[in-house]
């Protein structure tokens, strides 16, 4: 495969930024097989966003050539307070995320943060130096990754230590490419910023889409919080559709869906059909009773967006066909990953 169509796998959807492309293009141009990562906080059920978008972005690096890993970040997790700080149920949860990645990415590497730590001896001595370069204010700001505010009276100073250990683990891993949701590139560009000043290698960054969850988008004083309040969220059943929803579930959810009628600024239901359904498939189809025009076939996500646009598509069948298809994304999955009862009791209540 030519350095060109690597380059365009990684580019494109869900891929929203890279930084820099300049750098990509030379990265495989002397590299063949470049070593990724991409760090998840361990917590709730896994989602179409979570999973299936992170995935499918995943597996584009995997088909460029690229070494991809997913990070497993319990030390993470249990500094955030999520799945109630409990160990036990991080490890069993963490399980669930390596058997899922490994299931829809296959090829893909998975390490977790608490044998990382346990491995590198100068894992913690790396933190201090980096650390030094980071003021108390920038670390304040950066706390958006964590889907914290930078509030000092609501939060601890476990906390502090969250953007500083995601920039080292970043060294420790040796990456060439750093990869991550819009959601994380604070921190990305943290890394790029002070790594030059430790003589660290400086790895390409490339952030994908945050998927919007199902509900009304929220509205938000700056672009991070806008992020933060509207993406499909695991604490959030009735906006997430997750891996686990029987068809059902997933037709119920889409048809109480936010998806006004000709109207295309984040439509949660316009954005699946273009980074889910088209990332994979080059040809939809829109079923509609005869006396509504018919069926209608789709060959790109554009050509469905200007029919939505121009109200010559009406959203009810557009939920419909979405329930159709995510149904058949995500049932492969839903039938070779089954949820122990101690796995979901361990999940439930939990965020």
């Amino acid at each position: 495969m030519d350095v060109t169509e690597k380059v365009r796998l990684v580019t494109r959807d869900p891929t929203e930024e890279v930084v820099t492309e300049e750098e990509l293009v030379s990265l495989f141009n002397t590299n063949d097989h470049p070593k990724h990562y991409i760090g998840l906080e361990i917590s709730g059920f896994l989602h179409l966003g979570s999973l299936i978008l992170t995935g499918y972005k995943i597996n584009d690096f995997i088909r460029a050539g690229v070494r991809c890993t997913v990070f497993l970040a319990d030390w993470h997790t249990y500094i955030n307070n999520k799945l109630g700080g409990d160990w036990d149920k991080i490890r069993m949860v963490s399980k669930y995320y390596a058997d899922a990645f490994r299931l829809f990415c296959p090829g893909v590497e998975i390490i977790e943060g608490s044998g990382l730590y346990e491995a590198r001896k100068g894992y913690w001595m790396d933190l201090v130096r980096f650390s030094k370069n980071m003021s108390l204010d920038r670390t304040m700001r950066s706390l958006t990754i964590m889907g914290r505010s930078g509030d000092r009276d609501k939060i601890d100073l476990g906390q502090l230590f969250y953007p500083p250990m995601q920039a080292v683990d970043i060294h420790s891993l040796d990456l060439d490419i750093m990869h991550a949701g819009m959601d994380q590139r604070k921190i990305h560009m943290l890394v790029r910023e002070i790594f030059p000043k430790l003589k660290w290698k400086v790895p390409v960054a490339v952030h994908h889409h945050i998927l919007a969850g199902l509900g009304e988008p929220q509205a938000a004083p700056d672009a991070d919080s806008q992020i933060v309040s509207s993406k499909m969220s695991k604490s959030k059943s009735s906006s997430g559709i997750f891996i686990h929803d029987t068809d059902e579930e997933i037709e119920s959810k889409f048809r109480k869906a936010w998806c006004p009628e000709g109207v295309v600024d984040k439509n949660p239901i316009l954005e699946i059909f273009r980074y889910v359904v088209f990332h994979e498939l080059e040809k939809i189809s829109i079923e509609r009773p005869e006396k509504f025009g018919g069926n209608v076939a789709y060959a790109s996500y554009g050509e469905l967006e200007a029919d939505f646009a121009a109200r010559k598509l009406h959203p009810s069948d557009l939920k419909l066909a979405a329930a159709r298809y995510v149904s058949d994304i995500i049932r492969p999955v839903r039938e070779k990953l089954v949820l122990s009862d101690d796995l979901r009791d361990a999940i439930k209540g939990t965020t």
